[in-house]
């Protein structure tokens, strides 16, 4: 069963909301998509090709109401809440574009609307619909969704959680500053300040080792110590789990007392309000996900990954919605796990791909029982910034990407400019994902694909049309995961 997360005021105040936004969706039929990702999955690339390729005419032969030819007109809008950031989209492509530079990732919440004037498939809906319908893209850091796991737990059990997994792996180095500090500090004494700070900053520090592109661990609340904005400093980021918490009441007054008193604090005035204004008012979901990264970097961040995906599913209100009971909850009907950078493999290895991603949530959707909710996996590039290509290598066709590494990118003891163009083989992922899986323990240190070669490649050069427009940015899928998010608000 998922986690209860909400009390009957949240509920009611969630149900206040949602009335509202179903009264404005008479007038405007809109749909709200959320789009997160965990640790560099490329949230802003997706979203910032997703609206450049639907307002530039891109290739999208499988999202059937462009490809059909019914939506007559695409554009942006000013998005409805005010008190939320917009998406930069300008920016963003500006950087891919015209710098081929791969934009700054998601630090905070922020929310576009593009709408879609499109004329119906079906005679009986053109007579009733206005043939438009927006989308309003909410974009949110993933280690926000992980922290929504936290509203099911008092400090005891959080401290437990966070303690035995700091305890573990390749966690017990990254932790041990932190844990030694922990386990000496006398947590029934009286409450000070200092030693707040000193435990919440070297558990901070853990966080980010964890986080770290040498490490690339997923499962990292409470997610704001990572990225605090205008909370940094403030009590409710100044705390810290406790180590081997005795039996009883944490006495009044002590270290123990605030540190649970805070974490609360986090909880109500952090966690809460995300959960409540933004989560539980969206339509659809995509959770990118970087599993090339998790597998290149061994079993360890590859079980960290499936675990932080069981929590994120976990988290989402699933199932069909009612047209009654859609008045005044929503749920997420449809959840789309999308492994990207799959143009850093050869296309003889997307379904691989897939597979893998497949098997890291399989276990998950079957635990929370999502079978009420669409879901679907699959492998996709937000912006293809390879091509494929082969070279003869021993008398035989070797499939290469070729594309330009990032300035300072190392492949077999050459470091690149971010200029020249190379060809790699990037290596083959296994025919049965369960391989990468079995006797994980017995290889906590070592590569699941030894031959798996993963380079950062800098965005493609994207040729200008006679009249000086940019065409459309290359992708992989992504029309596929167009059609499934939103393909049939268009019908």
């Amino acid at each position: 069963m998922p986690p209860i997360l909400t009390s009957l005021t949240d509920d009611a105040r969630i149900a206040i909301d949602n009335l509202a936004d179903r009264a404005s969706g008479f007038v405007n039929p809109t749909l709200r998509l959320g789009v997160t990702g965990l640790s560099r999955a490329g949230k802003t690339v997706f979203i910032s090709s997703l609206v450049h390729n639907l307002l530039n005419g891109g290739r999208l032969p499988v999202f059937e109401a462009v490809r059909s030819g019914r939506v007559s007109k695409i554009r942006l809008e000013p998005q409805p809440d005010d008190a939320v950031p917009r998406f930069q989209y300008e920016d963003h492509v500006t950087a891919l574009v015209r710098d081929r530079l791969w934009p700054d990732s998601t630090r905070a919440i922020s929310q576009l609307r593009i709408t879609l004037d499109y004329e119906s498939a079906s005679g009986w809906n053109r007579m009733f619909s206005p043939g438009r319908r927006s989308i309003d893209i909410i974009d949110y850091p993933g280690e926000w969704l992980l922290d929504l796991p936290l509203l099911a737990q008092d400090f005891r059990t959080f401290s437990h959680n966070t303690v035995e997994r700091a305890r573990r792996g390749i966690r017990a180095e990254l932790s041990s500053q932190w844990l030694t500090l922990a386990e000496a500090i006398k947590i029934e004494g009286a409450a000070d300040e200092g030693d707040a700070r000193r435990l919440a900053e070297t558990f901070t520090a853990y966080l980010k080792a964890c986080k770290s592109d040498e490490r690339s661990l997923s499962t990292l609340p409470p997610g704001r110590f990572l990225m605090p904005g205008d909370l940094e400093g403030s009590p409710a980021l100044t705390f810290s789990p406790l180590a081997d918490l005795p039996e009883g009441r944490a006495p009044k007054g002590s270290l123990w007392a605030m540190m649970e008193r805070r974490y609360e604090a986090y909880k109500t005035h952090v966690v809460k309000p995300f959960f409540r204004e933004h989560f539980a008012r969206l339509d659809r979901q995509i959770v990118l996900v970087d599993a090339l990264q998790a597998i290149n970097r061994g079993p360890e961040s590859l079980l960290d990954l499936e675990g932080a995906l069981a929590d994120v599913l976990a988290c989402f209100r699933s199932g069909t919605n009612s047209f009654l009971s859609s008045l005044v909850t929503r749920r997420i009907d449809k959840v789309l796990i999308a492994a990207t950078k799959a143009d850093h493999l050869h296309h003889e290895s997307h379904d691989r791909l897939e597979k893998i991603t497949g098997r890291l949530v399989a276990r998950a959707i079957e635990r929370i029982g999502m079978s009420g909710a669409g879901i679907e996996v699959m492998a996709l590039a937000s912006v293809r910034a390879t091509r494929e290509a082969s070279v003869n290598h021993g008398g035989h066709a070797l499939p290469v990407i070729v594309g330009t590494p990032i300035a300072g990118e190392t492949i077999n003891g050459e470091t690149f400019d971010g200029e020249r163009k190379t060809a790699i083989f990037p290596g083959d992922l296994p025919e049965n994902p369960d391989s990468l899986f079995q006797d994980l323990e017995s290889k906590a240190e070592e590569s699941l694909v030894s031959d798996l070669s993963f380079v950062r490649f800098r965005p493609p050069h994207i040729e200008e049309t006679g009249g000086g427009l940019k065409l459309s940015v290359p992708h992989i899928r992504l029309d596929r995961a167009m059609q499934f998010l939103f393909g049939d608000r268009l019908a």
